[in-house]
């Protein structure tokens, strides 16, 4: 037994394990009792990543699946911390806990609660031996044939390992974190940002306290008369000193800069994916196209804003400090503290300024980017000499607000803190003109107000960059706001629910009485009192005329919407009791054609991306087996790289009928207890569609399918 295998976590103790992680890391768990890990699911990796997923989320934590190749190992092994790591070892199943990795050793969280720094190769030997042990024997006996010397034998089998297994990916590690439904500063203290924040403030305010120095120095000696080479060489040391402060602070910056700029992005599309599709329905690909380009500025701009602005306020209260051992500190200082105010002021009146400007430079980028998505309509549609008169007037008005922003907002705040040096050196010309003060205070008077006048221009700066990211917001609130309303619907009960005896104990799959739905609070009734009951194995066909809800009901079953009132049940359980997870993985749709998509990825990715990623051999097997089924054959064969072939936006181009058979397929693939199929069947060929219904009927274990009559 290795020193590595004494440290390892029995999977009955998982729990535990995320518990002490958590605490460790400060990270937000919770005390609550589990049921006991199945034993069916401690050597299935899905069911078991799965109950771990379950585990994390109940005791408010993430555990987020990650994969890489074999080549890549030493890298995951690096920079994945705090993480939990499947093992196989003497065919017992076990956890490994590490906490970080820093120079080829690795912190591991053994069993005992005690913290162990081993060897970062033992945990890649680890990790890869069920890759490597069966190749061994055969590698080893290639290099005896080859009289390949005894001490470069260790080199050789692991350079052909890593050409033989290139293709290879290992997927048994979890990233466990807060979830993203916690708010930033949550966030940001489980990453270790603000102890990195209040350092950097500290650097700066050194160096910038050295850099006043050094010219303190010089300045001092320069008035004084005594400018030898001694004062010199102090001021050349100081400023050899700022060399190393200033790497420090941009060092610094640039961690913490990128922490919460990570966190931002995690945070933003956390909530994009949690936003509900009826509300953005309505909106076109020229505002959901603003809303990215929003998202970049809103990190941009809030961040370098922020930065400067807290720049801005150190060498303000440091400028304060020289201007009171000036000469007109009386005048000076209260100058400076009503100049801040009514910078501030104007950065107000820059907001609302800019705003108008933000509001038509969206409207028109808007209709630009709707326009170039339907150019094929206006084109066939609308005659060409009308094709650009609405885009010139959008135009001339959109310059209109341009000129008014410039002359209204940003001239007068780059006039802000000039202003500032006049009334500066209006109150300094009493003592300069009475002549009562020394040269060097004279000279201290003026170096405060340069100081202030680098400090009024930060502060103008961060305020022009804040307003950006202040507008920015008002686009891009939804998103953190369906963020931090997102909730864990992972239940224990879902992932005992998948156990083929429960499921097979029951002949109804699924019982709805009494289900009610509407759009809107006033609107008309899309479902009123509707009962359903599908027996497993039944093959049903939905029939109505377009607007009856057939697709409302699919929803329905689904989970992407939930009824107003009345009980609808999976296998007996209701969707509190499965959650969302657990519901979606038993009843699967392929929805209408115009709600579906080809995601940009491998052909494989999309058939596939339902299931775990990356795919295992048999996936790949049965989804190209299934393509043929399908009457996708030549598809596959025509597809350069086949089923690794590049498709999506910019990659390989399908027909209406091949995307149709793409997503029959992708719901098919899922395994799910009902699949259902909107509209799936309508672009196709009659031989198509009856080598794809053929398919379904006898892939599918329970069938729905929505058609027009």
């Amino acid at each position: 037994m290795t020193n590595l295998e004494k440290h390892l976590w029995p999977l009955a103790r998982m729990d535990e394990a995320l518990e002490m992680l958590a605490h460790r890391y400060g990270l937000a768990a919770k005390p609550v009792s589990m049921p006991a890990l199945p034993e069916n699911l401690a050597k299935d990796r899905v069911q078991f990543g799965r109950w771990l997923e379950t585990t994390a989320s109940v005791l408010e934590l993430e555990a987020e699946p990650v994969s890489t190749s074999y080549s890549e190992v030493e890298n995951l092994i690096s920079r994945a911390a705090p993480a939990l790591f499947h093992l196989t070892v003497d065919g017992q199943p076990s956890l490994l806990v590490l906490l970080g990795c820093r120079r080829g050793k690795a912190a591991v969280l053994g069993a005992d609660r005690v913290v162990y720094r081993l060897p970062a190769e033992e945990i890649r030997a680890l990790l890869c031996e069920p890759l490597e042990a069966p190749l061994r024997p055969e590698i080893d006996a290639l290099l005896a044939e080859a009289e390949v010397p005894a001490k470069n034998r260790r080199r050789a089998r692991q350079a052909i390992l890593r050409e033989r297994l290139s293709d290879a990916w290992i997927a048994n590690c979890w990233l466990v974190h807060p979830p993203l439904s916690q708010n930033l500063s949550q966030q940001a203290r489980a990453a270790g940002l603000p102890g990195r924040f209040v350092l950097f403030l500290l650097s700066y305010v050194v160096y910038y306290t050295l850099w006043i120095l050094s010219w303190w120095l010089v300045g001092k000696g320069a008035l004084s008369g005594r400018l030898d080479r001694g004062w010199l060489i102090a001021w050349l040391l100081l400023l050899l000193t700022l060399i190393p402060c200033r790497e420090l602070v941009t060092w610094l910056e640039g961690l913490v800069s990128t922490g919460i700029g990570a966190l931002i992005k995690q945070k933003l599309l956390f909530g994009a994916l949690q936003l509900d599709p009826d509300k953005i329905r309505h909106q076109g690909a020229g505002q959901l196209f603003s809303r990215v380009a929003e998202s970049e500025a809103l990190e941009t701009l809030s961040l370098n804003g922020a930065f400067t602005g807290l720049l801005a306020i150190i060498e303000l209260f440091l400028a304060v400090l020289v201007l009171a051992a000036g000469p007109a500190r009386f005048i000076h200082i209260p100058s400076l503290l009503a100049w801040t105010a009514f910078i501030i002021l104007l950065g107000w009146y820059f907001l609302r300024t800019r705003e108008r400007w933000t509001s038509s430079r969206l409207g028109i980028t808007h209709d630009l980017v709707e326009r170039m998505v339907g150019h094929r309509t206006r084109i066939v549609q609308e005659a060409g000499a009308s094709w650009h008169e609405v885009e010139d007037k959008e135009l001339e008005s959109y310059l209109e607000r341009c000129i008014n922003m410039d002359r209204k907002g940003v001239v007068p705040m780059a006039l802000a803190a000039r202003g500032w040096m006049v009334i500066g050196l209006l109150g300094l010309a009493p003592s300069f003109i009475a002549g009562q003060n020394s040269p060097a205070l004279l000279a201290v008077g003026l170096g405060g107000i340069l100081l202030a006048y680098r400090a009024l221009l930060k502060l103008t700066s961060s305020l022009a960059l804040l307003t950006g990211a202040a507008i920015a917001w008002k686009q891009l609130a939804t998103f953190f706001q369906a963020a931090a309303k997102s909730q864990s619907t992972r239940t224990f009960a879902a992932l005992l629910a998948a156990d083929g005896k429960s499921q097979n104990s029951r002949e109804t799959l699924v019982s709805a009485k009494d289900l009610y739905f509407r759009y809107r609070e006033n609107g008309k009734p899309i479902l009123d009192g509707y009962d359903l009951q599908i027996n497993r194995g039944e093959r049903l066909l939905v029939q109505g005329p377009s607007g009856g809800g057939k697709s409302t009901l699919a929803s329905i079953l689904t989970g992407l919407r939930q009824p107003n009132s009345g009980l609808l049940l999976l296998n007996g359980l209701d969707w509190q009791t499965l959650g969302a997870e657990g519901w979606r993985r038993r009843i699967v749709a392929a929805p209408q054609f115009h709600e579906n998509h080809v995601l940009t990825g491998t052909f494989a990715f999309n058939l596939l991306m339902g299931r775990g990623w990356p795919p295992r051999p048999e996936d790949l097997q049965e989804a190209e087996a299934l393509c043929h089924e399908l009457g996708l054959g030549e598809l596959l064969q025509r597809m350069p790289a086949g089923l690794m072939q590049m498709v999506g936006e910019t990659g390989w181009q399908l027909s209406h009928g091949e995307r149709s058979r793409l997503y029959i397929a992708r719901a098919l693939l899922q395994g799910a207890d009902l699949i259902i199929l909107d509209e799936s069947f309508a672009a196709l060929d009659p031989e198509n569609l009856q080598m794809a219904m053929q398919c379904a009927i006898n892939r599918a274990q329970t069938l729905m399918v929505i058609a027009h009559p």
